[in-house]
């Protein structure tokens, strides 16, 4: 069949059937093959099935290398494949399309294929440079797609594309190319987290960005290029910073204060020494050289003007002491102790009705009381209740006195100064002298309190830690010692304390071994020290006691916090251990490695060891490490262990309560309370127990009209002569979550950088493990966080001043103080009423109302009369 000319078919769309067009394609003509190709381009939405039958004869179009419209034939097989299903081969088709695959277009086909284009070469870009392969039309199809966003002003997809992808250029490149670079930049820091799945990745990525804020042409952000910084581990860029903006105007001092609040909330303060310690030294400071010749040399007159000199650098090293007051702790410190005080809205009255609710032989719920009251007065360093019942108090033996006398460090917590001088008759003397020495237990729950007290702020308690461990024998003394040991040595891997600690280890004694294999663990924590984690774990190996394996897990996952992929040696090779504890730990090394990260392959390891694991122990652990690498994102907790929490196994919904909880603490999340409150009233103990605590930690600082019914449940359970032991510890320890800090405090797992706070995660993970040893439920009391706004002035004092709410004063209010007429309802009691008496009074009241209408028609008249005199009256 010979043609002429042009072949034109009308409009394409109109066609109730394509046979036609089909046929053509079997033509010998190029032109007729041609026409058909576009015309069949433009009705395969709605002709595909028929066109599914001829993919062969599209197929071969394209694979003849001599047929001109082959990246034509490529685009409508890849149209054919894509309403087939097989996105593979549509994309594959797609690539060999060329530029006739327009990226430009908004249709659904090009947006599918976009988004599993850019899914492969993520895939791609996300292994090994060794083992890449990435084909260059894929390239060349992101590239378009790249320069589509820039065109279209999506930087912000843009930069995440380029994150997911691993694209530094294209990050770079997208951020010049908007048109608010500084806001670009922000954005860029802010996604960096949870974008980035690589630990090595987000650490170039936070390099970059560094050098893009540094650079001339941007906007400084000083907070974010310190923030960047600090997750760099760079102390001596951020001192750099500081001494800049401390030493400049006073706007630039008091930007130089604010970044520092906010790099401590972090709490890494391994990391704020030392930048405390590169800040550009006092002119006081400064050593003089040849100060012996410049002395004798010295005139009247050169001495006056020196003292001239002296006095206006100790004007200007000023601001330096002030920022370093600030990195050391000691002023936000002192400013969340004056707060917690002054503000302390803790009611008394409900601890005493408590205590009157408790059974004084139920031991357990005593213990529950006294962490209920340390919990309440957390901070405030309000001991009253402690003082006005010390009979009551009295009757803690053994652990629970130990663990009584650690809850003093709760309540004086951040007391740095006066921290051993309050602790003083609890702790160990020299020689018996003072009188009679306390018990042990006395002594090694003070010693526990004392690194309560100085967590993470311990430098100048460490001597004498240090020396009461050495100085006995004692395991609980011991047991005692490590535990502050570890808390006030928090993140700082000091050799001479992890020596001292490995030596108690090795003794061999369950109970002292315990308490430094965590010990160990809060003092390694985020080091990832491999070597001394080998150590740990071979000792593991070599001991029979559970207690040791158990306190030596919880202290290795607690090493692994914040390394990300750089643990993953360590969790495999626990993991796979065949000793259930070791593999415990591997959760919640899990937890602690990716925690606030949300790492898909973190989750999923969860989630398998939550359904397959043969130790109950293990799933539990499992479920509950859930909420620790979601608490990045609250919203996705619940979504995550829905299923879990209707687990027929009560330990994996005791989990699932926990890991809800812990991700959604202090947040009120609809969701979170939906899914704990069937678990309230779950047919096992120890699940209402989780329940409970996770509805308290997820409930805390939330309006009085929400929490109201939670609060009568918790004192129903409390008050219920009849209700279970673990069940009413669970409640007391609910009511001091809801409670805590004088009513004044939250759980923060996260500082509003969104990064997570290193101080709360370790002890929030640390807390779970109240379920096997209960003086470490104190650990919480590290998760709270003041909920203040305090206002400093140029000085870092407080001024007077007023603030401006447009919120009603309810939605901030205290709860009601109880009333000591608040009994509860025990309805009238009915007395009992025999027959006979029943009868006598029946006749009795017939008898009056027979009287009484004789009574009332010989009063007729005299009412009238006084009704006349009434009359008068008035």
């Amino acid at each position: 069949m010979a043609v002429a000319g042009p072949i034109s078919m009308g409009p394409a769309l109109g066609l109730s059937s394509a046979a036609g067009l089909i046929s053509m394609l079997e033509e010998t003509e190029v032109q007729l093959q041609t026409t058909a190709l576009r015309s069949l381009n433009k009705v395969i939405d709605t002709h595909w099935a028929e066109v599914a039958g001829s993919i062969s004869v599209i197929e071969a179009m394209y694979e003849d290398e001599f047929f001109a419209q082959r990246e034509l034939a490529a685009l409508l097989a890849s149209k054919v494949f894509y309403h087939l299903g097989e996105l593979n081969d549509a994309l594959n088709y797609a690539l060999c399309a060329g530029s006739m695959f327009d990226v430009t277009e908004s249709n659904d086909f090009v947006k599918t294929l976009l988004a599993k284009a850019i899914d492969e070469y993520i895939e791609q870009r996300q292994k090994p440079e060794a083992e890449q392969v990435i084909d260059a039309r894929l390239v060349s199809i992101v590239e378009r797609m790249f320069q589509r966003c820039f065109d279209d002003g999506h930087i912000h997809q843009a930069i995440g594309v380029a994150l997911e992808t691993k694209r530094l250029d294209k990050l770079e490149e997208a951020i010049h190319k908007s048109t608010d670079v500084a806001e670009a930049l922000s954005y860029a820091t802010r996604v960096c987290q949870t974008l980035v799945t690589s630990r090595e990745f987000r650490r170039e990525v936070l390099t970059v960005l560094v050098r893009m804020y540094e650079s001339d042409h941007v906007e400084n952000n000083y907070l974010n290029v310190c923030q960047c910084l600090m997750f760099l581990d760079d102390a001596d860029g951020v001192a750099a910073i500081l001494t800049r903006l401390v030493e400049g105007e006073e706007e630039d001092q008091l930007l130089a204060y604010q970044i520092a609040f906010s790099l401590c909330e972090n709490e890494i303060q391994k990391f704020l020494s030392n930048v405390a310690s590169k800040l550009a030294p006092s002119p006081k400071d400064t050593p003089r050289e040849n100060g012996a010749d410049e002395d004798a040399a010295m005139e009247d007159g050169e001495e006056d003007k020196k003292e001239d000199e002296e006095k206006k650098a100790e004007e200007k090293k000023e601001p330096i002491a002030l920022l370093r007051s600030v990195l050391s702790g000691e002023l936000p410190v002192n400013l969340h102790l004056e707060f917690l005080y002054s503000h302390n809205a803790a009611d008394l009255l409900l601890l005493k009705q408590m205590r009157s609710a408790v059974e004084s032989r139920n031991s357990v719920c005593h213990s529950a009381t006294v962490l209920c009251n340390a919990l309440m007065h957390a901070g405030t360093t309000v001991d009253t209740f402690l003082r006005e019942n010390l009979d009551w108090l009295s009757r803690a033996t053994n652990w629970a006195r130990f663990s009584a006398t650690a809850g003093m460090g709760v309540i004086h917590r951040g007391q740095l100064n006066e921290g051993r001088t309050l602790m003083g008759p609890f702790l160990p003397r020299e020689g018996g002298a003072g009188g009679a020495r306390p018990s042990p237990y006395t002594e090694g729950g003070a010693l526990y309190a004392l690194g309560l007290i100085h967590a993470n702020h311990g430098e100048g308690i460490l001597p004498f830690l240090l020396e009461s461990s050495r100085s006995s024998n004692n395991e609980v003394i011991q047991h005692g010692a490590c535990l502050g040991l570890g808390l006030a040595a928090l993140g700082s891997g000091n050799e001479e304390v992890f020596t001292d600690m490995f030596r108690i280890l090795r003794t061999d004694g369950a109970i002292a071994g315990e308490g430094a294999g965590v010990g160990m663990g809060l003092l390694l924590a985020g080091s990832g020290a491999g070597d001394k984690q080998q150590q740990i774990l071979n000792y593991c190996h070599k001991t029979q006691h559970e207690k040791i394996i158990r306190g030596c897990s919880v202290g290795l996952a607690l090493t692994a916090y914040g390394r990300e992929e750089e643990a993953e040696p360590l969790i495999e090779q626990m993991v796979r251990d065949s000793d259930p504890i070791i593999r415990y730990g591997a959760c919640l090394a899990t937890a602690s490695a990716y925690v606030a990260t949300g790492n898909n392959a973190g989750i999923r390891r969860l989630l398998h060891v939550a359904v397959s694991d043969v130790s109950d122990d293990v799933r539990r652990a499992a479920v509950m490490s859930l909420g620790f690498v979601l608490c990045s994102t609250p919203s996705q907790c619940p979504r995550v262990v829905k299923l879990l929490a209707e687990s027929y196994n009560p330990h994996v919904r005791y989990g699932a309560a926990m890991a809800v909880g812990i991700s959604c603490s202090g947040t009120g999340m609809k969701e979170a309370v939906a899914l704990l409150e069937p678990m309230l009233t779950d047919a096992v103990d120890f699940v209402q127990q989780g329940a409970l605590i996770a509805m308290a930690m997820v409930m805390v600082e939330q309006s009085e009209q929400s929490l109201a019914p939670f609060r009568k449940r918790l004192m129903n359970h409390i008050q219920d002569d009849r209700e279970v032991t673990m069940t009413k510890m669970g409640a007391i320890m609910a009511q001091g979550i809801i409670d805590a800090g004088g009513r004044n405090v939250t759980i923060g797992l996260r500082a509003k950088s969104g990064y997570p706070r290193m101080t709360a995660v370790l002890s929030m993970l640390v807390f779970t493990q109240y379920w096997y040893w209960y003086p470490l439920s104190y650990f919480i009391s590290l998760t709270f966080v003041p909920t203040a706004f305090i206002g400093l002035d140029s000085q870092l004092k407080m001024p007077m001043c007023s603030v401006t709410s447009h919120c009603k004063p309810s939605l901030f209010a205290y709860p009601a103080p109880v009333n000591l007429d608040d009994k509860k309802d025990k309805g009238k009691l009915v007395k009992a009423v025999l027959s006979t008496t029943a009868k006598a009074k029946a006749k009795a009241a017939k008898k009056a109302r027979e009287e009484g209408k004789e009574a009332e028609g010989m009063d007729v008249d005299g009412d009238k009369k006084d009704d006349e005199a009434e009359g008068m009256d008035v």
